[in-house]
């Protein structure tokens, strides 16, 4: 057989039949439709609790303050989530088309900062509390330098987006310009801040010409302090408008070389050749001798052919001739000269000069190659000896032992 299931129990025995109580807890193996004990409050309680809720703190009632809480709480969780929401949604929107300002929305959205939710939190939970004037100018001027923080944020995003951009752009046709837009990118954000911090103390009630003269006067003990900073700054400046050299030349400083990355505020990045990246003081690299090899048009190539000293003067003449027709006959050269120099300690010495008409350094070293091979061939061909370090020693008495 089931269990058994005892019929439901009338209200009035519930509440006026102790008997019928007792029975349903001293019998737990009787079954009974399970049911909640809900515990009510008394009358002095509920109006304990009412009493709590509707008196004043700070000129509000408690219950206005529970809710303004649950309001900030509840609009800034809202504006989170959905910031994150719209950045998600957009980025992928902006990934598969080729338009810029979908790109730049996504930018600027994502350097919304928590200040400003938060702040627009609290200015809509404070709406229903009755807020003493000076509180409430607080308030105001809080959510107004909150908006002027991020607005500057914003506009520091759209100076960045349009440098990256065009800097990326230009790099290829016109790099000296490229690099040029450091220095405007530098000058643009440090006035957008300083708008953004003047007028934010103008709402502040801060007296901006008292403050504007007290900072000329400071300004000479905060140089003095960071003098080395500012020669760095004057250098970068000096090198951008001077431009000695611009981002993607290749740059020998001393005995380090590479090709120039970026051009900062207070150093120079340099990509290596071994791979590594070296960085510059900008000071540093003003005050010492620069060779770009950037700026170069032709490559001027200068190098030495020794033969022995037993070559007759005939093939020795013919040499210089046999030189420049190699030189020649290879393109993209310029011939400029071949001479027997001078009598080295144990070779005849040919200087030659001639022109590579691409600066490449790849094409020097493939033409070079072609040179001394055919040079080679060619001595080989005529009987013609390199020379190489000899020494002969004589005996006294006419004897020679080589």
């Amino acid at each position: 057989m089931g269990p058994r299931i005892r019929p439901p129990v009338s209200a009035s025995e519930r509440t006026d039949d102790p008997a019928s109580k007792s029975r349903l807890t001293e019998n737990p193996h009787v079954g009974y439709a399970p049911r909640l004990i809900r515990r009510t409050l008394s009358p002095t309680e509920g109006e304990t609790m009412m009493d709590f809720l509707t008196s004043d703190f700070l000129e509000n009632e408690v219950w206005r303050w529970f809710l303004t809480l649950a309001i900030i709480l509840f609009v800034g969780i809202v504006l989170r989530l959905l910031l994150k929401l719209v950045v998600r949604r957009l980025r992928r929107f902006a990934s598969q088309t080729e338009g810029r300002f979908d790109d730049l929305l996504v930018e600027l959205l994502a350097k919304t900062k928590v200040l400003l939710i938060f702040v627009v939190s609290l200015y809509a939970g404070t709406l229903i509390l009755v807020l003493p004037e000076a509180a409430d100018r607080v308030l105001q001027a809080l959510f107004v330098i909150a908006l002027l923080v991020q607005a500057g944020f914003w506009g520091d995003g759209i100076v960045t987006f349009w440098i990256r951009r065009t800097t990326k752009r230009r790099l290829e046709t016109d790099a000296a310009s490229a690099t040029s837009l450091s220095a405007f990118s530098f000058i643009a954000k440090a006035a957008i801040w300083s708008v953004v911090l003047l007028v934010a103390l103008d709402n502040l009630g801060v007296n901006i010409n008292g403050l504007i003269t007290g900072l000329g006067i400071s300004g000479i003990a905060v140089a003095l302090a960071v003098q080395n900073i500012l020669k760095d700054l004057f250098s970068s400046l000096s090198i951008i408008v001077d431009k000695p050299f611009v981002i993607g030349d290749f740059i020998i400083v001393g005995d380090l070389m590479g090709t120039v990355e970026r051009i900062g505020l207070k150093t120079t990045r340099v990509h290596s050749l071994s791979g590594e990246q070296i960085v510059f003081s900008n000071s540093d690299l003003l005050e010492s001798r620069v060779r770009n090899y950037k700026k170069m048009f032709e490559r001027r190539i200068a190098f030495k052919i020794g033969v022995i000293y037993e070559t007759s003067p005939d093939l020795l003449e013919t040499i210089p001739k046999l030189v420049q027709s190699i030189i020649e006959d290879l393109p993209g050269l310029r011939f400029d000269r071949c001479h027997f120099k001078a009598f080295g300690d144990f070779s005849l010495d040919f200087e030659v000069v001639y022109y590579v008409l691409n600066p490449d350094y790849n094409v020097y070293m493939d033409r070079q190659q072609a040179i001394n091979l055919a040079i080679l061939r060619a001595f080989a061909e005529r009987g013609i000896e390199f020379a190489y370090p000899t020494q002969t020693l004589q005996i006294q008495g006419g004897s020679e032992a080589g």
